[in-house]
């Protein structure tokens, strides 16, 4: 703890602006720490915004040109679009044809057989119904029987309590009419089993028979209280076909059927060139956008005139005068980084280089892709699109394996993977140096950096402290013998006259 400060008093100075100047001088090593250590966060910051633009990249290629169905994308033409649907799910030639829909697919369903004596402002006990497990079990989306489902029934549910568990709970739909007292049973998949019922109830208590429901489905239609369900019927380039949805696949192909049709519906398909070039161009826009940022970054001017300004520093100089000498004080973070010129050297060889193994087209230039021929762009890609739409219309999985082909060598893989294979090393060294956001400081080289200079610091404002004190002690000890002169003075004065 300091002790008294005495300031200036005696002597008539203004001791406080001496120890501050005084302490200036002495802080200057202590503003470099400080300015080292601001430039050391703006350079991992730097780092860690390249990464994010990275892990982009690596996203997009994942989502874009590596999926298989960016590049199976077709328009398909119909004589009959309110009857059929079709959407291509993975072929990648185009198909043709023609379908006459005879028959739609149904679901299954029942009701009861008789009103109920269920009041539904009472629970299942107060309408004498047990505490059970209803079981339900009925046809599955493959068009077999599925498994039963077990549905407990508590004694203080309502019926409306049950209705919405057996909806939540089973491959049926239930509806309770309060009107008529009967419940009514659809199953949720189309088809028809046959010989086998679609909807099969059993319990082990008394629900379904306080309900007056049939055994299953089979028996409600014998009853007159149900009907059973019913497969899609229909041609197919001339070969009669079933199936027990109105929606399924042939070859890579979805149809949906729509409606009951007299005659053929013909349908063609064609690669949709146009989604397909989407895709590429924005890779190929993205691939741009971060060789300009990295270019950037490595060719970015640094002003060593211009270091980070101190607390003192800025409270001397309005926000316009700050943002500008901060934004030169930033400037250069990554001036000439090897990480970053090393990626970018890389990234150019994946691109440029010929996927070995494929046959036909098997590098980027052969489907209209190039390298820009100035070299201030850094090797940024240009596309010719009218070729590339003729190679997309030629053979779109050729495109595909350019981009995506899997090897075990990198001259065996596709563009696409190199280069994911390539951000990810490079993220994975950025890291090693500048970390992320859930890293400790320990745990990369800038972080370790940063530790370092918080510790000098520290030791450096221990020491300044003291130095602080030691000036005060002295300009206090001076102060008192000038007081105590003074006082002497005075005396002697008084003595003599």
């Amino acid at each position: 703890m300091a002790g008294i400060r005495i300031g200036g008093l005696a002597s008539g100075m203004d001791i406080d602006q001496i120890v501050s100047d005084l302490m200036k001088a002495e802080r200057m090593p202590l503003d470099k720490l400080t300015q080292k250590k601001q430039y050391l966060e703006w350079q991992r910051d730097d780092y860690r915004d390249m990464n994010k633009s990275l892990l982009e990249m690596d996203q997009l290629i994942f989502d874009g040109v590596l999926r298989k169905a960016s590049f199976v994308q077709k328009t398909v033409s119909l004589s009959n679009p309110g009857a059929l649907s079709i959407r291509n799910i993975n072929s990648t030639a185009d198909f043709s044809g023609t379908v006459q829909v005879n028959r739609l697919a149904s679901a299954a369903s029942m009701y009861s057989n008789g009103q109920s004596a269920i009041d539904p402002s009472k629970t299942m006990e107060g309408n004498g119904i047990d505490v059970q497990t209803l079981k339900i079990q009925a046809i599955g989306k493959d068009g077999n029987l599925g498994a039963a489902k077990e549905i407990k029934i508590e004694s203080t549910d309502t019926i409306d309590m049950v209705i919405s568990k057996i909806n939540n709970q089973s491959d049926v739909s239930a509806y309770f009419d309060k009107a008529t007292g009967k419940l009514s049973i659809i199953s949720k998949n189309t088809g028809d089993i046959v010989g086998n019922s679609e909807i099969s109830l059993d319990s082990d208590g008394n629900f379904w028979t306080a309900m007056n429901m049939d055994a299953n489905s089979e028996a409600a239609i014998a009853n007159n209280v149900g009907k059973g369900g019913v497969n899609a019927s229909l041609t197919y380039n001339g070969m009669p076909i079933e199936r027990p949805t109105n929606t399924f696949t042939i070859n890579g192909v979805e149809f949906s059927l729509k409606a009951v049709t007299t005659e053929p519906v013909s349908f063609s398909s064609a690669t949709n060139t146009d989604a397909i070039i989407e895709t590429i161009v924005k890779f190929v826009d993205k691939y741009n956008s971060l060789i300009e940022k990295m270019k950037g970054e490595l060719e970015e001017k640094r002003y060593r005139d211009f270091q980070p300004l101190t607390k003192e520093q800025k409270e001397s100089m309005d926000e316009k005068e700050i943002e500008r000498w901060e934004e030169k004080a930033r400037s250069g973070t990554l001036r000439g980084d090897s990480v970053l010129s090393g990626a970018m050297n890389k990234m150019r060889l994946d691109l440029y280089s010929v996927v070995s193994g494929l046959v036909g087209k098997n590098q980027l230039a052969e489907i209209g892709i190039k390298t820009s021929s100035n070299y201030m762009d850094g090797g940024k890609l240009i596309i010719d699109q009218t070729k590339l739409k003729a190679a997309l219309s030629e053979n779109p999985n050729a495109v595909y394996d350019i981009f995506a082909k899997d090897g075990a060598t990198t001259e065996e893989k596709g563009l696409g993977r190199r280069l994911r294979d390539t951000i990810k090393s490079t993220m994975l060294n950025i890291e090693k140096r500048a970390g992320k956001a859930s890293s400790t400081n320990n745990a990369f080289t800038l972080g370790r950096n940063l530790t370092s200079i918080d510790s000098q610091i520290n030791r450096f404002e221990d020491r300044l402290i003291k130095v602080e004190d030691r000036y005060w002690r002295q300009f206090t000890a001076m102060e008192k013998a000038i007081q105590k002169a003074n006082s002497q003075s005075a005396y002697l004065m008084q003595q003599f006259s």
